[in-house]
């Protein structure tokens, strides 16, 4: 299959540390120019010969309805109907559309969730202090290699494309479903929020071991040769805990950052596009403003986050010195992250890299929320052309 080849062909490639510049910079090109090659052969091949299931007699009966396979007269479905969002998807499709659409908004936008990570660094290396986020791009680039923004791009792809499938497919199934019992025949602002809360438990709980090794990656002066030498060393001197030390944390992000981003695009949607269509622009820019604003909103809970991420050395030190001899070897809960936080950096601590977070969350979710009712459309629209060819050979 092709995840399983993705993950053999990943564990042969190396990455190095941040010591030796020129030989990150070429090992991370190797990784990513494999990386864009694998992702474009099964996109392909995605697009090209798989085929998404209605999977109940009742869906088939939207798609027909939708499609007009009832009348003679709505051959032309796929011209006047064109814009149409497809109401029969199938949760195959819907699983396909959002993986496609995580792997691609996690990698496009990662160059600004590296300087995001750094600049959420509460003690950084003198050499590791910027003023905003394109200088921090220009010096990473100039001072650690072009590739170095992109250490750690594979892990995140890999995370990505499962959790996406699941944060997608449980979302549409959940809002249809607690809509229909919250506010039978139209949108509730109710029934997205809490749906969007669902999806996020199952997405985090994929996506967080990934999380853990992707910041630590990104950290300057990585001590980690590779992905897999950063799973080693963290399994062997943390333990498995170590790869969900910040769960509730993330949930604790995540959970009202998705409430607020998802009840805040479909509210858009409601002004800027109220039959729901297929209709690109909209989809953008909701998105982007969702994204942007629930950035803003939950950016204290992701610079507590990356704390207990990364466990900064230097931040480490401080809580130590601080508290003696009883002092923590490690930064665990979020309370003694916010404690850590505050003592560090006082209340403007709180908002470290909420730039960079706004920036990376703007496009990230307009990208997101495009790609996946690209896909989405494009994929069941394929299936009610299939069928209506079917249809026609079987009458003749």
């Amino acid at each position: 299959m092709e995840i399983d080849g993705f993950l053999r062909r990943r564990r042969m490639t190396a990455e190095t540390t941040g010591g030796d510049p020129g030989v990150a910079g070429a090992s991370a090109g190797a990784e990513v120019r494999w990386l864009g090659g694998r992702f474009w052969g099964v996109s392909e091949s995605i697009v090209g010969s798989l085929t998404p299931r209605i999977s109940s007699e009742a869906e088939v009966q939207t798609v027909d309805l939708i499609c007009g396979a009832q009348d003679a007269e709505t051959e032309d479905c796929g011209t006047d109907e064109y814009e149409g969002l497809p109401q029969g998807a199938s949760t195959s499709t819907h699983m396909l559309a959002g993986a496609v659409a995580g792997i691609m908004e996690h990698c496009l936008m990662f160059p600004i969730d590296c300087v995001k990570t750094r600049m959420q660094s509460l003690q950084p290396d003198p050499a590791a202090r910027y003023r905003n986020v394109m200088d921090a791009l220009r010096r990473i680039v100039t001072t650690e290699g072009v590739w170095r923004p992109l250490r750690g791009l594979s892990v995140t792809a890999i995370g990505a494309g499962p959790a996406h499938a699941l944060y997608f497919a449980s979302y549409e199934k959940l809002k249809r479903t607690l809509s229909d019992v919250i506010h039978p025949g139209a949108n509730s602002h109710l029934a997205n929020g809490a749906a969007g809360c669902v999806a996020t438990l199952l997405h985090d709980a994929v996506m967080n071991p990934a999380e853990v090794v992707k910041q630590r990656m990104q950290m300057y002066n990585s001590p980690y040769r590779s992905v897999l030498d950063c799973v080693r060393a963290v399994w062997q001197k943390e333990g498995a805990a170590a790869f969900y030390r910040s769960y509730t944390t993330q949930l604790t992000m995540n959970v009202p950052f998705q409430a607020l981003h998802f009840m805040t695009y479909e509210y858009l949607q409601e002004l800027l596009n109220p039959h729901r269509q297929y209709n690109p622009s909209s989809h953008m820019f909701s998105g982007a403003l969702a994204g942007a604003i629930a950035a803003a909103a939950t950016t204290p809970l992701d610079v507590c986050k990356t704390l207990l991420n990364t466990q900064e050395s230097l931040a480490l030190t401080s809580s130590c010195s601080s508290q003696g001899q009883g002092a923590h070897r490690h930064i665990s809960g979020l309370a003694h992250a916010f404690q850590t936080v505050y003592r560090l950096g006082g209340l403007k601590g709180f908002f470290k890299g909420v730039q960079a977070r706004v920036i990376y969350q703007m496009p990230s979710t307009a990208i997101s929320w495009s790609v996946y009712e690209f896909f989405k459309y494009g994929l069941t629209k394929r299936q009610h052309d299939k069928r209506r060819i079917h249809h026609k050979e079987a009458e003749m």
